[in-house]
């Protein structure tokens, strides 16, 4: 006579963190699992946080630029020039030519160091070494460049309130020209080793889809909203700088692989940006002006007029945006940042449900997150 046994299953809560290495930085995941399918996930934020705002609001106009380094730590670039704007805008600066084009050419060279780990940590999340190893290879030629610029090679506080902190040093454009005429043929390298591999597309086309609708009502900005086929791209709708001078063109998810708005999708997106980027670049280097001022006489006890005021900038990871308050003296009363990672965070427990566990860890990486920039 033979028994049978009634097999069941047990929904049961599992911590993806703070130290997975699938987590992008120091954040702990809560998921609720059966057996390997996710049907929910909590994401807890804070282990980073360092009352940077506060720090902002405790020091003068200039002491918060080194901050902004350490919110978006992999596009410090992008990060200082968003602050400077807002408070350029508060004080009625106005930027000389050929700083706004030096800020135009280290902002978009920071956008491609940024995609380029964006694209190396992804293959590693999914299981594939070698594109790590191609991405910090031309990340490192990018900070040789900033490094020649400002002497740092990841927390840069090379702009300034008015402009830049220096011009470009001799040699610097020559080495410029070189690595992005190189780097756009190696793009073509990045396609054949990971972005058209059998395999990659299996694990990234249909999983983790966020509708267009869902994208634009969480607040999703950047690639991950690019990604879902909304091509909003805040340099062009609501542009700064000198970008209203530069031609190029917004890269979006189109559903080549799978559906619109997948991970393979998001990823795409960054790959299309690294090259317009390329374009941005050597118009820059074509046009601009070989002398001239690059920073506004600001004074040093500098005081805005009374007022407030937000500023909007797309940085690598979508809308950055600060908001400050000034009260008529040296120090701002008060300093907010928008932060895109956080909203991009924030639609991951909407799209998770039904999930494997190793389809969340491909859909985190998607989404290119930095804790530093969430937590502050």
């Amino acid at each position: 006579m033979t028994s049978s046994r009634e097999f069941r299953s047990q929904e049961i809560y599992v911590n993806m963190g703070p130290q997975h290495p699938s987590t992008h930085g120091v954040l702990r995941l809560m998921l609720r699992t059966d057996g390997e399918i996710v049907s929910d996930v909590a994401p807890m934020i804070g282990y980073l946080h360092r009352c940077a705002e506060k720090y902002g609001e405790s020091g003068t106009y200039q002491m918060m630029i080194p901050y902004t380094d350490r919110m978006d730590y992999l596009a410090g670039m992008n990060c200082n020039w968003a602050y400077c704007l807002a408070v350029e805008k508060l004080g009625n600066v106005v930027v000389p030519e050929r700083a706004e084009y030096i800020r135009i050419l280290v902002g978009e060279l920071n956008r491609i160091a940024s995609h380029l780990i964006a694209f190396g940590t992804y293959g590693l999340d999914l299981g594939a070494f070698t594109p790590f190893f191609y991405a910090l290879d031309e990340r490192e030629k990018i900070l040789d460049l900033f490094e020649m610029v400002c002497g740092a090679r990841l927390t840069y506080s090379y702009f300034r309130i008015g402009g830049v902190a220096a011009d470009l040093p001799e040699g610097w454009v020559k080495r410029c020209h070189e690595f992005v005429d190189f780097f756009r043929k190696r793009i073509d390298e990045f396609n054949e080793l990971l972005t058209y591999n059998y395999i990659f597309i299996r694990r990234t086309a249909n999983i983790g889809v966020i509708p267009a609708n869902m994208a634009v009502d969480y607040g999703c900005t950047g690639p991950v909203l690019r990604g879902s086929g909304v091509r909003r791209d805040t340099r062009v709708d609501e542009p700064y700088g000198l970008y209203p001078r530069l031609r190029f063109h917004i890269p979006i998810g189109m559903g080549e692989k799978g559906s619109v708005g997948d991970c393979w999708d998001r990823y795409m997106v960054r790959i299309r940006e690294m090259e317009q980027s390329c374009d941005i670049i050597k118009q820059v280097l074509k046009s601009m002006p070989e002398k001239g001022d690059v920073r506004a006489k600001v004074p040093k006890a500098f005081k805005p007029p009374k007022g407030e005021v937000y500023v909007r900038s797309e940085s690598s990871k979508g809308e950055l945006g600060f908001y400050i308050i000034s009260d008529g003296t040296e120090r701002p009363y008060r300093v907010k940042a928008r932060s895109p990672s956080l909203s991009n965070l924030c639609v991951l427990p909407a799209i998770s449900d039904g999930m494997m566990i190793a389809d969340l860890v491909a859909t985190l990486g998607s989404l290119d997150i930095v804790m530093g920039e969430i937590d502050r």
